[in-house]
């Protein structure tokens, strides 16, 4: 029996191929969409779901809140782990230090790692509350004395390479030329996904022992810094509720009274374990890697959900249609004895091969589909994950779901007609199914138009966003910053006598980042301006003489430092109408109180933005390099060119290569940044967010325009008579292509007026995140339903024009 229904759906899918077609392709659209986008949701949500406990671990972060609004830090000073080392609310506390070494040397072998990622300084308990498996060492003596370090497997191999694991053990490294640290263990990489990253465990105390005593021993209350992390485990009956309340006792009690008179607070939080990979406030330790956002994986999902649904709709459309054509079908199976339940089952069957057939085929384009989308998809996903228990399970859930919604109401339909009105050829079409195919046809079109819509207005605003003036030069600058490790000043300056000689350069300065950047330096300040005394947070940036020069910032009043290490500042526009002065020149000469020392106002510039327009302009103050000789703040050399253009600019970029690598020849840490860049990546996720929309405004649109197309097809067929009679009876060919046409394009004019206030409610929601943003114009939503009427009109007119060309006397000889 079941061989039999397979058999006659697949005759019945031969027979009608157009319409298999657009079945199948518009399933395996929404299929694809659902399968890689189901893969990416569950590698995200599976990071660190292995630890044991893991629904108690917790990562103490601090968010800071002042006038200009709030601010967040992962990390916590470092006097706060001995404050709630005896709350009993923790089972355990483990805080740890970030430190990246310049280098490590393996004396013995002669073989030296600069600058190694992910490393920290830790002690035991680090290793109870995360179970790494060991390799070798001793696990009763963890981390307990100084000058001890646990090595992951892939860190051991590159500092001994052909070494076993416990032949490792007691091997001696120099950190940064002068700490000599033994290894003590060996533990296996966590095989899972994971945001803790860390290869290499060296003992807390240690830290004594590097530029970072006098932080560790300070302990301040008041300096927090993001390579100080702490985690807790909280028991199993605590109040997190309670937890926050000691917290926020902590921070009172702690808070610089100073500080306070600025209104800043500061507040310790728990942040959940599987948070940290979703959470972009605190970030991720692999900072190399995007990270996740739990608002596009939603967003994606959203995407995958509706190609879904239109692949359904056209398949419902279609098969409700075609319900007069295969009523003959029905009715005789009822006359030899079939049950509704039967007939059924047979158009159920018929829609489980095209929906199997559509999964088929997606299931074979995606790991095409992985590389396509490289843009969303994590680097390191791969098509094998498609074969995990869970994700076949969900495979499976969604076929089903997907056969129920585009089969079931269509077998319904066919089912229920009655044997002896179809035998007699007194079949109505009912209203009720016309007026369903309407509202599926109107809802398709909806979410396509919402689509073209949310594209042309994301699309405006991010060319808004990357064409709108900074403020400053952005075109044709370089920064090549100096390595991580230099805190003198004297290589910078011979590497830009380097670059002094070279032809193509215009101006030159040393800096330290350049106008725009993701970096903060901010002090509190008091102005007196001869009224009133203001208090205000001011932030930084660090440049030379030549630095307001060759980016071109505006000076409105005033001069420059007269050289490079005076204690003298430049404020900006924004700066001045917050300390209270009616004009640049009324600023100068004021002096700006940091506490410690007052600095007077020389110049006024203007305003130029800090940071993406999704920020405000914030009072801002060019100083130049205050603390030599101890150290220098400045950390690049910023580069302009006399040419812009590209065919001008590959030769000279090999130069500077060349100039930096003669001056430092022991490092390799060349990193050069282009200004123009720099900005584009502030807008990563927004043009990631365009792509997507593109690609669903697309494939919606195909979606749509193919069931749209095999409606008219079944429409122009069922009317051949009625357009011969009117061509006979002297209708114009223009005037049938309109009566054809006309009902469908009231249906797209339909869903344009519904989907226009739903995308402008999405956009100027998404709109608020920019301080700084386009107008959401008419004439995006005009272009927007014209563009999809025009569509339709084509997709329409393609068969309504061959039906009304056809000969009248074929059509009419039938009758």
């Amino acid at each position: 029996m079941i061989r039999n229904y397979f058999k006659i759906a697949w005759r019945n899918i031969l027979k009608n191929k157009v319409f298999s077609f657009i079945n199948v392709i518009g399933l395996t659209i929404g299929l694809s969409a659902s399968f890689v986008i189901g893969l990416m949701i569950y590698y995200d949500y599976t990071f660190d779901d292995f630890h044991k406990d893991g629904d108690r671990i917790y990562r103490v972060v601090t968010n800071f809140k002042n006038p200009e609004g709030e601010f967040y830090n992962s990390g916590v000073t470092i006097a706060l782990e001995d404050a709630i080392l005896e709350n009993s609310n923790f089972e355990m506390v483990n805080g740890f230090y970030s430190e990246r070494p310049a280098k490590v040397e393996n004396k013995e072998n002669d073989l030296t790692l600069k600058w190694p990622n992910f490393v920290i300084f830790a002690e035991q308990n680090y290793f109870e509350m995360f179970q790494y498996e060991f390799l070798a060492g001793n696990t009763d003596d963890i981390l307990s004395r100084p000058n001890q370090v646990i090595l992951t497997k892939t860190r051991a191999l590159e500092y001994f390479p052909k070494l076993k694991p416990t032949e490792i053990i007691g091997k001696t490294l120099i950190y940064n030329d002068s700490i000599p640290i033994t290894v003590s263990g060996v533990v296996e990489n966590f095989a899972r996904r994971t945001d803790l990253v860390f290869q290499e465990f060296i003992s807390r105390p240690t830290l004594l022992q590097t530029r970072l005593r006098e932080n560790i021993l300070e302990k301040n209350w008041n300096s927090t810094n993001s390579a100080s992390q702490l985690y807790v485990k909280v028991n199993k009956n605590a109040s997190l509720d309670q937890i926050q309340k000691d917290f926020d006792a902590l921070a009172a009690a702690h808070i610089d009274e100073e500080v306070a008179l600025y209104g800043q607070t500061r507040q310790y939080v728990l942040q959940p374990l599987r948070e940290i990979h979703f959470d972009d406030r605190y970030g991720i330790y692999d900072w190399t890697r995007t990270q996740a956002s739990k608002s596009l994986l939603r967003n994606l999902a959203l995407v995958a959900l509706f190609l879904l649904l239109l692949g359904c709709i056209n398949f419902i459309n279609l098969n409700t249609a075609q319900a007069t054509q295969r009523a003959k079908e029905i009715g005789i199976r009822k006359t030899l004895g079939s049950s509704r339940k039967q007939i059924i089952r047979q158009f159920m069957g018929e829609t489980f091969i095209l929906v199997m057939l559509s999964a088929i085929i997606s299931i074979a384009c995606t790991s095409w589909l992985i590389k396509l989308f490289s843009d969303f998809v994590p680097e390191d996903l791969e098509f094998e994950l498609i074969g995990t228990p869970i994700i076949i399970f969900g495979i499976v859930i969604v076929l089903m779901v997907v056969t129920f919604l585009a089969g079931f109401y269509p077998a319904l339909v066919l089912s229920k007609f009655n044997t002896v009105s179809v035998l007699k050829n007194h079949l109505g079409i009912g209203e009720k199914k016309v007026g369903l195919r309407k509202f599926l046809t109107v809802f398709q079109f909806t979410i396509a138009q919402i689509f073209i819509i949310g594209t042309l207005l994301v699309s405006k605003q991010i060319n808004y966003v990357l064409s709108k003036d900074m403020g400053f030069k952005t075109e044709a600058v370089v920064s090549v910053y100096s390595p991580r490790s230099e805190r003198e000043l004297s290589k910078k300056e011979i590497y830009a006598q380097k670059l002094k000689a070279i032809p193509q350069i215009k101006t030159i300065s040393l800096g330290g980042v350049p106008p725009a950047s993701r970096n903060t330096n901010i002090s509190n300040t008091t102005v007196h301006n001869g009224k009133t005394e203001v208090k205000s947070e001011l932030h930084f940036i660090f440049g030379d003489t030549d630095y307001l020069d060759l980016f071109e910032l505006q000076l409105l009043a005033g001069r420059v430092y007269k050289n490079d290490t005076i204690r003298e500042i430049v404020i900006n526009e924004t700066a001045r109408k917050i300390y209270g002065f009616e004009t640049p020149e009324e600023a100068l000469g004021a002096i700006v109180d940091f506490g410690d020392e007052k600095i007077p106002i020389v110049g006024v510039m203007g305003d130029f933005h800090q940071r993406s327009l999704k920020s405000d302009i914030s009072p801002m103050g060019l100083i130049g390099d205050w603390y030599r000789p101890d150290f220098s703040r400045f950390q690049a050399v910023h580069i302009a060119f006399q040419n812009n253009t590209e065919e001008g600019l590959t030769p000279v970029l090999s130069k500077i290569e060349s100039a930096y690598k003669s001056v430092y020849t022991e490092i390799d840490d060349y990193r050069i940044e282009f200004m123009d860049e720099t900005i584009a990546k502030f807008y990563n996720r927004e043009k990631n967010i365009s792509k997507l929309l593109n690609w669903a405004t697309g494939l919606s649109i195909l979606i749509s325009c193919l069931g749209l197309f095999g409606l008219v097809i079944y429409t122009t067929n069922r009317r051949v008579k009625e357009i011969g009679v009117r061509k006979v009876l002297g209708a114009s060919l223009l005037q049938i292509n309109t009566i054809l046409c006309k009902e469908f394009l009231v249906l797209v004019a339909v869903a344009f007026v519904i989907a226009a206030p739903i995308a402008w409610y999405g956009i100027h929601n998404w709109l608020n995140d920019f301080a700084y943003r386009t107008n959401i114009s008419v004439w995006i939503f005009l272009l927007g339903g014209s563009t999809m009427i025009l569509l339709a009109l084509m997709v329409i007119s393609a068969k309504t024009l061959q039906a009304a060309n056809a000969n009248p006397i074929d059509s009419l000889r039938s009758e």
